[in-house]
């Protein structure tokens, strides 16, 4: 039951995944949600996440910006960035994952979604069979319903870690 919350791969955050492999493993595009992140939630682009999509951008990766967050909140912070995005996405609903997909010009088989939500970001992905990536949120700073998500996210990752250690699920 709780496996379609589970994440394919973890990390503590995108800035530490090893984007040189997911290059040599075929995928050509990341989608990333935006707060908590690649940002504490509401900041602006910051020097690091600029950096970051630059170089993904010359590595030859399509990049695409999901949020649930406003229209004036994602284009703010991709003044700096310049990708495609999608705002008010309604994650975990499948369109928006497929919207991104078909901006970039990519499909399941060669993209790769990186947010720190599990039952937004990670269950949306698993709907449609997206490799994920679960990374850490950045800031402390979070709505109240986030907060309540983050207490219940423990315990899915209680029992994800258990599934992985008893052999119950492999890593991609």
């Amino acid at each position: 039951m709780l496996k379609i919350f589970y994440p394919k791969r973890i990390a503590d955050s995108p800035y530490v995944i090893n984007y040189d492999d997911l290059y040599e493993e075929g995928y050509r595009g990341i989608i990333f949600d935006i707060d908590n992140t690649l940002v504490e939630h509401g900041a602006d682009a910051s020097p690091e996440a600029i950096s970051l999509i630059t170089r993904l951008k010359e590595m030859g990766f399509k990049v695409c910006l999901i949020s649930n967050n406003n229209k004036e909140r994602v284009t703010r912070f991709n003044k700096d960035i310049n990708v495609k995005y999608i705002y008010k996405a309604n994650k975990p609903a499948k369109k928006s994952f497929l919207r991104a997909m078909e901006r970039m010009g990519t499909s399941l088989d060669n993209t790769v979604f990186v947010g720190d939500q599990l039952f937004t970001d990670i269950y949306g992905t698993n709907r449609i069979g997206m490799m994920s990536y679960f990374v850490k949120p950045i800031g402390p700073k979070e709505e109240i319903q986030i907060v309540i998500k983050r207490k219940l996210e423990r315990i899915v990752l209680k029992h994800y870690r258990r599934d992985l250690k008893r052999g119950k699920i492999k890593k991609v």
